[in-house]
């Protein structure tokens, strides 16, 4: 269950940006060969940019800095962020919760169609799954959201804060409360909690009264059987389990759950034990195994969810974030194929 690590080569840019400079102050020097009213003219357009890079200077010298307490130690950050690079793709959401400026952020973010629109109609940049230090370096980000442990972080300090969080320490309503902090976004981030728990308060008791004692499972195929995912991975866990309080197969509770991991790996044979009356499942994203090795086998096709139609298709990428859009993408989902399984 591996997170995204960005190797960053920012020396690399920083070298570059010294070659185009002392390219520059070359055509400069040829430029004082012109003719009088050229240098005129030359003279003027460069006070006019002069003026503007004081101006650029003077409002970045005198942005506000505060210090925020990461997870990696306190770091001075601007108060009110406007260009945030998302190196994580599991924060991004959060920053679009809050209406938080997000210039740049990993394509597994750009792409997750519960914020993709959104992303895209702010014109956040795509980095892709790496990084070029010369795309960093050309958004002119003013903070870095990255892992603890992320590779390259003292080459990213050279151009913004970077502010480390640690994936999975909180879950997904203190991680909003830390964002909305971060961004100086605090009330629309208790507003946006609040909310949520009104929602909440509203289904839970429809659903439980519909779902009563039955279980409920998480199963993803993958190469080597499946995984067994509980509370804190996405794929609605946090919902099913955190929020709804719905009841696990008693394997799948010790393993998934009560483990504190969030997930379990098992193998075919075991499947019967790990599956609930009520199954939601996806291919796994992490390989491009044929799930049909699962769901046409005998073994998946005699679970009595199965046989009673109560397997629910979470989508296999989008469906694995826990931010605030896509949960709230998801309550609707897993709300109705729940009510629906009567």
């Amino acid at each position: 269950m591996r997170k995204q690590r960005t190797p960053i080569w920012i020396m690399m840019a920083l070298i570059l940006l010294l070659v185009l400079s002392a390219c520059g102050q070359s055509a400069t020097t040829n430029s004082k060969t012109a003719d009088s009213a050229n240098a005129a003219a030359e003279t003027e357009t460069k006070t006019d940019s002069n003026a503007d890079s004081s101006a650029e200077t003077s409002a970045t010298a005198e942005e506000e800095l505060v210090t925020y307490q990461s997870d990696a130690g306190e770091v001075q950050v601007p108060k009110n962020p406007q260009r945030i690079v998302d190196l994580t793709s599991f924060s991004t959401g959060y920053f679009v919760a809050l209406d938080a400026p997000v210039v740049g952020a990993l394509s597994g973010a750009m792409n997750n169609k519960y914020i993709k629109d959104q992303l895209a109609a702010a014109g956040t940049s795509d980095l892709g799954e790496v990084p070029t230090p010369e795309k960093l370096i050309s958004l002119k980000p003013d903070l870095f959201i990255v892992y603890t442990g992320t590779e390259g972080i003292d080459k990213l300090e050279q151009i913004a804060p970077v502010v480390q969080i640690t994936f999975g320490k909180r879950d997904f309503k203190d991680l909003m409360l830390e964002m909305g902090k971060l961004t100086n976004r605090e009330d629309a981030a208790i507003a946006w909690n609040a909310k949520w728990e009104e929602r909440i308060n509203e289904l839970k008791p429809k659903v439980q009264e519909v779902v009563g004692d039955r279980t409920v499972s998480i199963l993803n195929p993958y190469a080597k059987g499946l995984f067994v995912f509980g509370h804190n991975y996405g794929r609605g866990g946090e919902i099913i389990y955190g929020e709804f309080g719905l009841k696990a197969p008693a394997k799948a509770q010790v393993e998934a759950i009560d483990s504190g991991t969030g997930w379990a790996s098992i193998s075919m044979e075991l499947l019967p034990e790990y599956a609930g009356d009520i199954i939601f499942t996806s291919p796994w994203s992490g390989d491009k195994t044929d799930p049909k090795i699962v769901y046409d086998n005998t073994l998946w096709k005699t679970l009595p969810a199965v046989k009673a139609n109560h397997v629910f298709q979470l989508d296999p990428t989008s469906d694995t974030y826990n931010d605030p859009v896509t949960l709230e993408g998801q309550l609707q989902f897993i709300t109705d194929s729940l009510l629906s399984a009567k």
